[in-house]
């Protein structure tokens, strides 16, 4: 697949989980949700609406979330745990890991305010650490999708698939990088364009920035091979050796880069004993508030620094 235009419209994908989990409910009534008193927030206030007999608000507790929705997944129900990034991944962690991941049940953790794109919500409420932490539990499966159809296909293909599943979803609207028939699958790569001089592999909200700056390295005559990983867990380890070749790799999250894509891919390059690079992401340091924009390009995750960390390499 190649992806050439630049997007325009712009969806959060937290409303990808709102259409999708009332369009799963219809077709299947196994299908639950554990809201953590913020429904309106994280758009499961449709689906509340329309399936109350599927719905569970166990208010401010989110540790008691996780055991109710273990307790359904027992008893045959798909039930999603609906709630921030920040406290779906860190307050529960524990439950999850005990009562989740650990008899490997079927319970979906679906996460909005993933990243930054909290902003002005500050650090506390910023989840950079969140995926590393899931990715870390055994029988975890761990995705964010690039943009609003892609999210809607990876929710649906985590509600069909059996175990746990972490589903991180952005507060701020992403452009539309797909189309609505595209299709997706969990631990497969998405090849947005092949190149042999740098590889790119991006995830969620800054695939669209990897796209952008693909497109200026090649008006400059660099051949770019640009992955959209939406899947770090389980890592699509075919596609990651395929960039060895290339030899040089740049990765980019919205994620701190301790834990996150960029580790699973170093852990790949480094058990492969070749290939070199260079990680964009959250350096290691909380959010704080600013504008979500402001944010990214206080940690180089921008258009800009990936052009430049390409021609770095290029000339190394």
């Amino acid at each position: 697949m190649s992806v050439t235009k630049k997007a325009v419209e712009k969806k959060a994908t937290r409303a990808a989980f709102g259409d999708e989990i009332v369009r799963l409910g219809e077709s299947n009534k196994d299908i639950y949700v554990v809201d953590i008193d913020i429904g309106k927030s994280c758009k499961t206030d449709k689906f509340i609406e329309k399936f109350p007999m599927q719905h569970i608000n166990v208010g401010i507790a989110e540790q008691n979330g996780a055991g109710i929705a273990a307790g359904l997944a027992t008893t045959g129900k798909i039930p999603f745990i609906s709630t921030y990034a920040v406290f779906g991944s860190l307050r529960m962690a524990e439950q999850i890991r005990q009562e989740v991941c650990y008899p490997n049940l079927n319970v979906k953790i679906a996460c909005s305010h993933g990243g930054l794109t909290p902003g002005n919500d500050g650090g506390s409420h910023q989840a950079i650490e969140d995926m590393g932490v899931m990715r870390s539990f055994p029988n975890m499966t761990v995705i964010m999708g690039a943009d609003y159809h892609s999210t809607r296909k990876l929710i649906a293909e985590a509600a069909a698939m059996y175990g746990p599943v972490y589903l991180r979803f952005t507060r701020d609207a992403v452009p539309l990088i797909y189309d609505e028939n595209e299709t997706f699958e969990i631990g497969k790569a998405k090849q947005l364009r092949d190149g042999e001089d740098i590889a790119i592999i991006a995830n969620g909200d800054t695939v669209r920035l990897a796209i952008e700056a693909a497109e200026q390295l090649e008006q400059n005559g660099v051949s770019v091979k640009l992955l959209d990983m939406h899947t770090i867990k389980p890592l699509d380890v075919e596609a990651v050796k395929d960039c060895l070749d290339i030899g040089r790799i740049i990765t980019v999250e919205d994620h701190n880069i301790l834990n996150g894509l960029g580790s699973a891919v170093a852990e790949v390059i480094a058990e492969a004993g070749k290939g070199q690079l260079a990680r964009i992401g959250v350096q290691d340091r909380f959010g704080e508030s600013a504008p979500y924009e402001k944010l990214l390009e206080i940690n180089g995750i921008t258009v800009e620094n990936i052009v430049a960390t390409a021609n770095k390499l290029l000339t190394n």
